[in-house]
């Protein structure tokens, strides 16, 4: 709580989440009076993401809501402040103050930034549960008494200073004023992972295809999230996601993923072992782990007159969940117990020999009856329930049982008397939770009407629904004795519920080990192994490396973007801009869109499809793709190109992938032209590593002047007059046919028209190869050394033995005294 010079500390934080496992945290400085603002998924339900910015932060005061809107598996903010913060003023606030639409007008009112430029439009949809954090944060830091000021005025429901406002008293005893719109604000997503924001997840297609609405449900086209869906449990789908959108940016928790599917992949006999294990562990393991971690009232005598049937029937459920996963853990130590790599071996140690686990499971078998199973049709699922408890333990237990069992057995004979009276051989006795026991008849045994003992019918496909008097008599009697089942054994297992939640860490720890185990063996392993061997290959991360990848044809991203894919990208610190030429349709955005796929895989420690791959990790992905009007902004397709590159430039970092797609197209050629100029000079100046697809020629003479720029051009092969489409990369920085003129020749314009424009293309083509001839003379040195870099730095990052590196030395050598490169 306080910093190394001894004074406390000086940050006040608020803190939301909602069911989808998302978090907001805002972070207010009183001392520099500046707000950071932060929104991320939630991947453990430890919260260590949380953890760590509170960490960073270590805040004097923690604002939350009074309700837990966790997540299935999460404890809830709330409850962890309680838990891990408890030395930390905790504040409560109605769920009320924390409004986003608040926290946006606030923000633009203080904030030093315009709202544009902060890229306060998009962050404001994307990013509410942030604003919410901050809405509630900045409420509490303007409350009276935090002030030393007297004069007030009122904007919207908050009581702020006319001309400015003091933080605190200690600050007001400073002298220390923030006067309006003199507030810093920044976003920032979680320091342990990638930053995707909203925009570039759907231009890259991570979780939805493009247009998915629009195209239907036969569209063929997946996104990279449903090409890897093939997880078995709810929790490994929600992790597989949750790393899609954040991936890790840890090299080391990469490289143990890795090793762990290098393992998985060479040892064939542990890869199907496994897969076949955690078939054994229920779906809903990690959802279901977490009633342990709520203590509900305690259920008496007195209360069994409320309907507590529904809450009891859930816990029954939980324990019989935790038993089925306790069984199966025997059966995942033989399955992981020779395994090398250092997950599979960690897993071991910490969760097959933990001794707690072999501790829940004799005080579960103590009470619960061995045969007990989990079950998942609806009436085998409830009889289960009833049964779960040993015979015995409750006289009234034993009671209700008999009756259960009478009534279910009365429904049946009923059915079986129905089946004769009736002349319907073929009637069915199914059940559901909602309605319990139904009749279900086809329509082909109805010969006119039903008889008048059957009532409700109802018309289901090719069958009838129905019940009777008598059926929904036995029903209501059925139910009230499951219900008096369910409570009665939730009040013998009082105690063995208490003994659990003792351990509930370990259960915790159990269930994100499946979740993760789920996710590499059943996505990613499943994956690759369904596909030839040289399909996919282990990506090399480094903290400062060049980012190459070799893709080749590659069928399994064509089968994501149903398109035939480029083969390659290199770029380091002596070429960190490719300039991406083309005409339309030449595959451009398909290029764009598989070089940041790639990296995402390889940064949640997944094999990547690509004969060979090596990069350095990045912190975060920008991309500008697309052109459309905003009507809900009410801004112009430039308008929406311009605000969102204002947004990449003002928060761009030399560890950032940026992707600009066609910038300038919405508006004039020469407007456009200095635009993506200016922006292509700017991001030259960064070492960020920029991918810049374009159709103007003229950006190609950025790498006559610029070193460090390496121009692409996509070709298109001309038959017969016609423009055959096909992806064929190759490098060089001259632009060959007038694909326009070809293309309009092609549409049948006028051969008078045609020629005409051939010749003013011409003339103006030979005062730009002119000035191209210039640039290239009076740059052609500064343009030799930089190719002595980059081939120093691919042999740097190579696998060759030293032999052959020394030879690629004297070769390099050589070659540039003798003028040959």
């Amino acid at each position: 709580m306080e910093d190394d010079g001894g004074e406390r500390s000086s940050f006040v934080t608020g803190l939301i989440e909602n069911r989808a496992k998302e978090v907001g945290m805002a972070a207010f400085d009183l001392r520099s009076a500046s707000l950071h603002l932060s929104q991320y998924i939630e991947t453990s339900s430890s919260y260590q993401n949380t953890k760590t910015l509170l960490r960073f932060y270590d805040p004097c005061v923690i604002i939350v809501p009074p309700n837990k809107l966790a997540a299935d598996g999460m404890v809830g903010v709330s409850e962890l402040v309680d838990r891990c913060y408890s030395t930390v003023r905790k504040v409560v606030f109605a769920r009320g103050c924390f409004d986003d639409t608040k926290g946006a007008v606030l923000i633009q009112n203080l904030a030093s930034e315009e709202p544009l430029a902060l890229g306060l439009d998009t962050y404001y949809k994307q990013h509410y549960l942030s604003l919410a954090a901050a809405a509630a944060t900045i409420k509490w830091c303007l409350h009276p008494e935090c002030f030393f000021a007297s004069v007030y005025y009122e904007f919207g429901g908050f009581e702020i200073l006319s001309v400015g406002f003091v933080m605190s008293r200690i600050e007001a005893e400073k002298g220390v004023i923030v006067t309006n719109h003199s507030l810093t604000v920044t976003f920032n997503g979680s320091f342990c992972h990638m930053n995707i924001d909203a925009t570039s997840v759907e231009n890259l297609e991570i979780i939805d295809p493009f247009h998915n609405a629009l195209l239907g449900t036969n569209n063929k086209k997946r996104s990279l999230f449903q090409m890897f869906k093939t997880t078995k449990t709810v929790g490994g789908t929600r992790l597989l996601r949750a790393n899609l959108l954040q991936p890790l940016k840890d090299i080391e928790t990469i490289n143990t993923r890795l090793a762990c599917l290098d393992e998985l992949m060479s040892n064939e006999q542990l890869f199907y072992g496994l897969s076949q294990v955690l078939r054994k562990f229920p779906k809903e393991t990690d959802r279901v782990l977490c009633h342990f971690c709520f203590k509900p009232k305690k259920v008496s005598e007195a209360v069994l007159g409320f309907d507590n049937t529904r809450r009891s029937q859930n816990m029954i459920s939980s324990i019989i969940l935790l038993k089925t996963a306790l069984d199966a853990l025997p059966l995942l130590a033989m399955a992981i117990k020779d395994a090398k790599c250092f997950l599979l071996a960690n897993i071991y140690k910490t969760v097959c020999e933990n001794d707690r686990y072999a501790s829940i499971r004799k005080r579960v078998g103590e009470v619960i009856d061995d045969d007990v199973l989990h079950a998942r049709v609806p009436f085998v699922a409830r009889s289960q329930q009833c049964f779960a408890l040993k015979a015995g333990i409750d006289g009234l237990l034993d009671m209700a049982r008999r009756t259960f069992c009478d009534t279910s057995e009365a429904i049946h004979n009923l059915a079986s008397k129905y089946r004769k009276e009736f002349n319907l051989p073929n009637l069915k006795l199914p059940f559901n939770n909602r309605q319990g026991f139904f009749f279900r008849i086809s329509q082909k045994e109805v010969q006119g009407k039903l008889p008048s003992k059957f009532t409700q019918v109802v018309k289901h496909g090719k069958n009838i629904h129905c019940s009777s008097l008598e059926l929904a008599s036995l029903n209501v009697r059925n139910k009230s004795a499951a219900g008096e089942c369910f409570v009665r054994t939730e009040i013998c297992l009082e105690g063995l519920m208490d003994a659990i939640r003792e351990d509930v860490s370990a259960l915790t720890l159990l269930a994100e080990v499946l979740c993760l185990l789920d996710m590499i063996v059943n996505s990613f392993a499943h994956s690759i192994s369904t596909k030839p061997v040289d399909r996919y290959s282990r990506p090399e991360l480094t903290e400062n490396g060049p980012l190459a990848i070799d893709a080749g044809r590659h069928p399994i991203l064509e089968s994501i973007h149903n398109d035939f894919v480029p083969n390659s990208i290199f770029m380091s610190e002596a070429s960190n801009m490719l300039v991406v030429m083309g005409p339309n349709m030449s595959g451009k955005s398909t290029y764009l869109q598989q070089v940041c796929l790639v990296v995402i895989l390889a940064q949640i420690g997944c094999y990547v499809p690509a004969r060979f791959a090596t990069m350095r990790v990045v912190d975060r992905i920008f991309t500008r793709m697309g052109t459309m009007d905003n009507l809900e902004s009410n801004s112009s397709t430039f308008m929406t190109e311009m605000r969102e590159t204002a947004f990449i430039m003002q928060n761009v970092s030399n560890r950032y992938l940026i992707v600009m797609d066609e910038l300038g197209r919405a508006t004039s050629s020469s407007d456009g032209l200095a635009m993506a100029w200016s922006c292509c000079e700017h991001l030259l100046s960064l070492k960020a590593y920029t991918v810049f697809a374009t159709h103007m020629d003229s950006l190609a003479e950025l790498a006559t002047i610029y070193p460090n720029v390496k121009v692409l051009h996509f070709y298109v092969d001309i038959r017969d007059n016609r423009l055959d489409f096909k992806f064929q990369l190759r490098d060089g920085t001259l632009h060959v046919p007038h694909y326009g003129l070809l293309l309009a020749e092609v549409a049948g314009l006028p051969n008078t028209v045609i020629e005409t424009a051939r010749t003013i293309t011409s003339r103006i083509t030979d005062k730009e190869m002119k000035r191209i001839e210039l640039n290239c003379e009076k740059h052609d040195e500064m343009h030799r050394i930089y190719r002595v870099a980059q081939k120093l730095i691919c042999l740097k990052y190579s696998r060759q033995n030293e032999d052959s590196i020394r030879q690629a030395l004297q070769n390099l050598k050589d070659s540039f005294i003798e003028g040959r490169l």
